[in-house]
């Protein structure tokens, strides 16, 4: 866990965030080691209120977009330039304006659901992006589905090409499955009724503690009383391996899975609201899916409730409405140990509960920047802020010359052979990237980045600063 931090807080590092946070704010934002990198408001994106948030980056040239959901459409951010960012356009809500709409990514696409009534499932064709000229514009969609009118919520497992609707006038409100193999002919795969009503829901190829499941695919509903864990391999057989209870339920609202698959950390929206506890998230552990159980509860440090969060690298980055994004370090949650370790909050007024503030969080881009959407105040782009140059001590064996470079850069190492390699730029970009090396030494002409600090990342995990002059 160590390393991936200091990972994280050097690429933050480089960025000299818009607006630091120095002694507990950046701007008028209570933070703690997050900068706020850059901000759009609401007016700008022409919207009364925002909600979800997703990412695209397109795999030509590493570009990264932000995805935010809007009252009555979807916006499209290029946050290249983190600091910099330019508002692209909005697809506009398929039938009436939404406080709801949901958004998810497979492949080049986007697969937007809203609860607005006959809304169905709009598909956009994210390459139209790469080329916007005098943005913003006003996008139209490319494919529609519409064997759903409203749904709450969209999931999509990205390793296999099929959406699940959740919470439509369908299948009792649980998964109505889409087969997106075809991304511009999205066809009826399946659903499941017997569960009845799913408000969120994750879904995996498992690759569990469980040996009953490897490979298979499995759906994590959070049911608004339960959790259920179903097998959705067959989508026309879809079955329920375990239905999860805990005390003390208000409203079971979403949830999300450790990186090893053995803990769900779920957010339950209304417990805090109706029994008085401070923020809490309530992890199960899931080494048998068919006899899951409690393993603790978490409690945050301040009475707001929980949203929307997601697990990245060691970290759960929760999103808790009035309090903004609170990211946890889960790193020891067999041991039940979870550390909060820094925080950015959207909504300065106060900690209190109540349903204002931040929505949701979207950690998963390669630079390490966040994309945080406020329900009253629009997009966010934060990053972590602090830095330890014991990143540049990981690895001993692995020799970079010259440093600093003018034109080729040499990679040597003398344990291992180098199979990737990737460079970001003091912005966090990706601005190289090669696979399969399958060599001890490489050398690359650098010559065309522009003078700097940059980072090197080497097979994934090992860190070393690169300068060109």
């Amino acid at each position: 866990m160590k390393n991936i931090l200091f990972y994280i807080s050097f690429v933050s590092f480089l960025g000299y965030g818009q607006t630091p946070c120095d002694n507990g704010l950046a701007g008028s934002f209570p933070c703690n080691v997050y900068n706020l990198q850059s901000h759009i408001d609401l007016n700008t994106l022409n919207a009364g209120s925002g909600n979800d948030s997703w990412g695209w980056t397109d795999p030509l040239d590493g570009k990264e977009y932000a995805i935010m959901g809007l009252n009555n459409g979807t916006a499209f951010i290029d946050v290249s330039q983190p600091t910099s960012p330019i508002y692209l356009g909005k697809l506009p809500t398929h039938t009436t304006n939404s406080q709801w709409r949901d958004i998810k990514v497979f492949g080049n696409y986007a697969f937007i659901v809203s609860e607005a009534s006959g809304h169905g499932m709009q598909v956009f064709d994210l390459t139209k992006l790469r080329n916007v000229t005098n943005p913003p514009i006003n996008f139209s969609d490319d494919a529609h589905y519409d064997g759903f009118g409203n749904a709450h919520n969209i999931v999509i497992n990205e390793s296999q090409p099929y959406a699940y609707a959740v919470g439509t006038q369908t299948f009792s409100g649980g998964p109505h499955v889409v087969d997106i193999s075809d991304p511009l002919n999205p066809v009826f795969a399946g659903g499941y009724a017997s569960d009845f009503y799913t408000h969120d829901a994750q879904v995996v190829t498992y690759n569990g503690p469980d040996p009953d499941y490897q490979g298979e695919e499995i759906y994590i509903g959070s049911n608004e009383d339960e959790v259920v864990i179903l097998n959705v391999t067959d989508k026309t057989n879809i079955s329920n391996i375990s239905t999860i209870s805990y005390t003390n339920i208000g409203y079971t609202h979403q949830a999300w899975l450790t990186e090893n698959q053995q803990y769900l950390l779920l957010g339950d929206e209304t417990d805090e609201l109706s029994f008085g506890f401070d923020t809490r998230t309530i992890i199960f552990d899931l080494s048998d899916l068919d006899l899951p159980s409690v393993h603790f509860d978490y409690t945050g440090s301040t009475s707001a409730i929980d949203h929307n969060g997601y697990v990245k690298n060691g970290l759960f980055y929760l999103a808790s409405y009035t309090a903004g994004l609170r990211v946890i370090d889960v790193s020891d949650i067999s041991n039940q140990n979870l550390n909060e370790i820094g925080f950015f909050d959207t909504f300065p007024n106060n900690d209190n509960i109540g349903f204002s503030g931040l929505w949701s969080v979207y950690p998963f881009f390669e630079s390490g920047n966040l994309v945080l959407s406020d329900i009253n105040t629009g997009f966010y782009l934060v990053r972590n802020s602090s830095l330890s140059t014991e990143i540049f001590d990981q690895a001993d064996d692995i020799k970079i010359y010259p440093n600093p470079v003018r034109t080729y850069v040499n990679i040597s190492t003398s344990n291992e052979t180098i199979q990737t390699l990737k460079i970001l730029s003091h912005l966090g970009q990706l601005v190289y990237e090669k696979s399969q090396i399958n060599n001890p030494n490489y050398s690359i002409d650098v010559s065309g980045l522009s003078r700097g600090l940059y980072l090197m990342k080497i097979n994934d995990k090992i860190s070393k600063k690169l300068i060109v002059e």
